[in-house]
Order: C-alpha cells, then structure tokens, then sequence
C-alpha cells in the first residue's frame, strides 16, 4: 500500500509513522504459517528429548510458544529470520504491499537490508524477587543506527516495524521519542543492553506507537524508541525489518543485502529462495569477526 502525502509529511517531521492498513492477512498468514510449523518442529523434538511434557497442540499461534517456552526457554534458541531462512519469508521481504509503503520513502531502487529479527516479547508474570522485566523483555532506549557500523553513517536506513498481532499498551507496543531525530547520532553504551548514556537522553515526552496487526511502524534510524511490558497473556510477535537505497552502505556489510526492487535494472532483484539461503549460510558460516555494533 503507498503511503500518502500526509503520512509521508508526518514521518519527516516526526522521525516516525504508525501507517495502519499497509499489509492484509494474506499478506502476513504464509509467514505466521512458516513460524508455527518452525515451533511445531522444536516442540515434537524438545518432547522426545523429555523437555517439555505438555506439547499445547490446540493453543494458538499467540498463545502456543509462551506455554511451550515456559516449559523450557530451549525452544527459543536461534529463532530469528536468519536462522529459519524459510521460503515464506524471503517471499514476505519483496511483498508488494510492503515494497510500495518503502518505496513512498526510498525511491525505486530498494535493497533488503540484513538486519532483520523475529521478536517475540513473551507475557510479564512478576518473579520472585525481580519487580520489572529485564532488558531482554523490554529493550531499553535506542537509535537503531547504533547497531549498524559506522562505515552506514551517509546510509538512509530505515526500520519497518511490523505486529503479527495487534500491539498495543497492554501487548507491549513501543514508546518512540518524537522530533529527537533531527539531533542525530546520540552516544550510546553497551551496559544494560545497547542504549543511549543517561546523560544524552533528551527530556522528551514519549509517545505509544499503538499498531494493529496489518501496521507498519516506519522510523528513522535516529528515532530513539524502547520496548513496553507485555502485560497480556499472548505473545507479541513482530517482524523487524530495514531497508535502504540499493548501493548504499547497509551497517551490517558482511551479510548480504539483497535488491528487492529495480525500476532501472529489474534484472536485479533477487527472486530466488534457495540463492538467499545459500548467501545467508556462507555468511553465518565465515569465521571473520566483525562488531555488529557501535558499541
């Protein structure tokens, strides 16, 4: 779905958009689909490994993984896009529906950047002896640019932030610090999760980005956001996806972007499923470290 004029003005004015609408069920279900066979799979061999004892079958997609993580928080290990690398979503990431909202802010030459996650921010129940959820459940304040390398300074990177279900306050949506982005970079710290020093957090008041399944939230990668508790009894599951003008520096350059749209050389754009896998797998493979981060 393209953006409107408006929505496009609110976005370079404020640093983000909740853009309502942009994707339909049929967009997002093959994805759901793919990630519930992907916890089916864990779930039958954590069973027959005697892990867990109650396999939930009949729970649903927003309930199902919270029991089973319950039971043994193994079941959560390595579950993100690239290390999934399903067909469903490689499909999702050049969706049409998602492509025309990007290119309203990109332009036509568009590539996938490779920084992209599946979040899934279980229920906050209180434990024993820990009065708030710990930075792992909710994300402390942050500029997205602060997990790219420096060598992206130049880069327009820009975050889609997409539920699989509705986010709201009591799901744990994100609180986003409006105008902030025109200050640029702010110094951050690794101490507590990779956030900005105290001292730089600018006294600004917070706003909920509240979005519906089907959403998007767009936001500038110098748009200081958070996470929220979870305070449902469903998972909050969401996709976070960027995407940059093709050429450009992507932040992560040892992984692979990929074009997922050309105006001026279609031929370009990478169609092919198993060519993806392969380029994630060689990258995850390489012994040559490199820092993710600024910090």
């Amino acid at each position: 779905m393209r953006l409107t004029m408006e929505q496009v003005i609110q976005y370079q004015t404020h640093g983000y958009l909740v853009a309502e609408g942009v994707l339909t069920d049929e967009d997002l279900q093959p994805v759901i689909t793919e990630m519930a066979k992907e916890i089916d799979l864990r779930a039958s061999v954590l069973y027959a490994e005697g892990k867990i004892t109650e396999l939930h079958e009949t729970e649903s997609f927003e309930r199902r993984y919270a029991l089973l993580y319950a039971q043994c928080p193994e079941i959560g290990r390595a579950f993100d896009i690239m290390d999934i690398l399903g067909e469903a979503m490689f499909e999702f990431l050049r969706n049409d529906n998602l492509l025309d909202a990007v290119e309203c802010l990109l332009g036509s030459e568009l590539s996938c950047n490779p920084i992209q996650h599946i979040r899934a921010k279980l229920p906050w129940k209180a434990r024993e002896g820990q009065a708030e959820p710990n930075t792992f459940e909710n994300v402390p304040w942050h500029q997205d640019c602060a997990v790219t390398t420096p060598d992206s300074e130049a880069s327009e990177i820009i975050t889609f932030w997409m539920p699989l279900v509705d986010a709201t306050a009591e799901t744990g949506c994100m609180e986003i610090m409006p105008e902030v982005f025109k200050l640029g970079y702010l110094e951050h710290q690794a101490e507590g999760g990779t956030t900005i020093v105290p001292a730089q957090l600018p006294h600004v008041q917070p706003v909920l980005a509240e979005c519906r399944k089907g959403g998007v939230v767009i936001m500038n990668k110098y748009t200081p956001h958070r996470g929220t508790t979870n305070n449902s009894d469903i998972v909050r599951w969401s996709l976070d996806l960027r995407y940059h003008k093709t050429g450009a520096a992507s932040g992560r350059s040892h992984l692979p972007s990929f074009v997922a749209r050309s105006a001026a050389h279609p031929e370009s754009v990478l169609d092919s499923h198993q060519e993806w896998r392969l380029l994630w797998q060689d990258a995850l493979a390489s012994k040559e470290q490199r820092s993710l981060h600024r910090v």
